[in-house]
């Protein structure tokens, strides 16, 4: 069974977004999410794919929607984009792909990431900004931090599952 990984950059209000957009500029903090996520698997909603405009580069990506008659956009790489109706089609999708499965947001796919989900990976913006896309909240002792770098206006922690969900 690959891991689940989620990524996502959370104020301290858990803010994530402010409907489309992200309600802040950290320096360095997309630069290290490329890295994270190159050589894997990105599932994300269609409204986070949408916002971004495009595939990235050195990365499959699934686009969960409930919309089944959304195609991404014929833009340059469109073509290593596949669309998921479920959280568990997504998932089905990635098995048969390289890399691990790096849940990209918004708020609903987290949420339903979040059971299966084994490890996470989050930038926490010292912020409070306003905005209506929230991280969800979980149990902080279902997971340890195993390790955390400091950077210029954020903090990059990983946190792993006390015990793999079944």
């Amino acid at each position: 069974m690959k891991r689940i990984i989620m990524v996502a950059a959370v104020a301290q209000n858990g803010v994530i977004g402010d409907g489309p957009d992200i309600p802040w500029s950290v320096s360095g903090e997309q630069r290290l999410f490329k890295e994270v996520t190159t050589g894997h698997v990105l599932v994300m909603g269609r409204t986070t794919y949408e916002s971004i405009g495009r595939p990235l580069p050195g990365r499959t990506t699934i686009v969960l929607t409930r919309d089944r008659t959304w195609r991404p956009a014929e833009v340059p790489g469109s073509d290593g984009v596949l669309v998921a109706h479920s959280f568990i089609d997504a998932l089905a999708r990635a098995a048969t792909l390289e890399g691990e499965v790096i849940v990209a947001g918004g708020a609903q796919v987290y949420a339903e990431a979040l059971p299966m989900a084994t490890e996470q990976i989050l930038s926490l913006i010292p912020l409070e900004p306003a905005g209506d896309v929230r991280y969800p909240e979980f149990r902080e002792s279902e997971w340890v931090e195993t390790d955390r770098e400091r950077f210029e206006g954020f903090d990059r922690v990983w946190l792993e599952r006390v015990q793999h969900p079944r």
